[in-house]
């Protein structure tokens, strides 16, 4: 239990993992508003996932790039609607496997499919293409089809990077993001930080970002949400991420080594303080409660 975040207001835009978000700035003693700005929506009937599948087990596909083990366990669930698993993981275990990081790592061990190379942290496209770069006896790509399971917005940047060493791009997307059933909290949370009503903002995803400025856009706030997050401590939970906020005109103030929840807390409440001082503001009092239970 610590206090560094004692007095701050901060809005998470986080959806699957919110309240263990929640309680992570808790324990930091700030007060979440959480304001989920995305859900997963399955592609149930997804034709580029059987496409995929056809191609694999036809021996025209060389290289798989896992990018998250989310996708990598939904495009299972998906190819198990019309093969036996230990097909698919045989037919993955004959190809040539990039996982982006230790969820999909995870994920392969768990299937006992092996894979070539580990990319480094903080796991960025960058990350992906330089650790193929690095190993290119090992992952060949130039004149190779190559499969990118896709997380729900497509990366253009790793997709063209791969063009540009020769691969033949197979994009295979498996789930997609739309905007939460229930707007409410995240309009709430926009208007509170144009109001100047919270302290920090806590982004865990790139997509967070598209849809908060989308949300703002019918709002007709986008240009008062942009000013008033000038004021505030902006955080990332990593360089993806960074890359959308700063996309928007935006600084970003915190972003951790390790691009995973804890560690984004953590950074945020050992400099949050020190940032606001910087940019002229004060913590805020604690915002009322309506009925005994607390809005945040």
């Amino acid at each position: 239990m610590s206090d560094k975040l004692k007095g701050l207001h901060v809005v998470m835009f986080e959806s699957r993992l919110a309240e263990t978000l929640g309680e992570l700035v808790r324990l930091q003693g700030g007060i979440p508003f959480s304001a989920p700005a995305m859900k997963e929506v399955p592609i149930e009937n997804n034709p580029d996932a059987f496409s995929f599948a056809e191609k694999l087990f036809g021996g025209g596909i060389d290289v798989v790039i896992f990018l998250t083990g989310v996708g990598a366990r939904a495009l299972m669930k998906v190819l198990e609607t019309r093969y036996k698993r230990e097909e698919v993981l045989e037919a993955f275990r004959k190809v040539i496997i990039v996982p982006r990081g230790p969820k999909p790592i995870r994920v392969l061990k768990e299937w006992n499919v092996p894979f070539a190379v580990t990319v480094p942290e903080p796991n960025t496209w960058k990350d992906v293409l330089n650790a193929i770069d690095q190993h290119k006896e090992s992952v060949p790509v130039e004149g190779r089809a190559v499969a990118v399971q896709e997380y729900g917005v497509s990366n253009a940047d790793l997709l063209r990077g791969l063009g540009e060493r020769g691969a033949k791009v197979v994009r295979v997307p498996v789930y997609h993001w739309a905007l939460p059933d229930d707007l409410g909290p995240l309009k709430e949370a926009i208007r509170r930080i144009v109001d100047g009503k919270m302290d920090v903002v806590m982004f865990t995803t790139a997509v967070q970002v598209e849809h908060v400025f989308r949300v703002a856009g019918q709002l007709g706030l986008v240009e008062g949400l942009r000013e008033a997050l000038k004021k505030l401590v902006t955080a990332s939970v990593g360089p993806d991420c960074s890359e959308a906020i700063r996309s928007h005109g935006l600084q970003v103030d915190v972003e951790p080594q390790s691009p995973k929840m804890g560690p984004l807390v953590l950074a945020t409440a050992e400099r949050a303080g020190e940032i606001l001082k910087s940019k002229g503001k004060s913590p805020l009092p604690p915002l009322k409660r309506k009925g005994g239970k607390g809005v945040l």
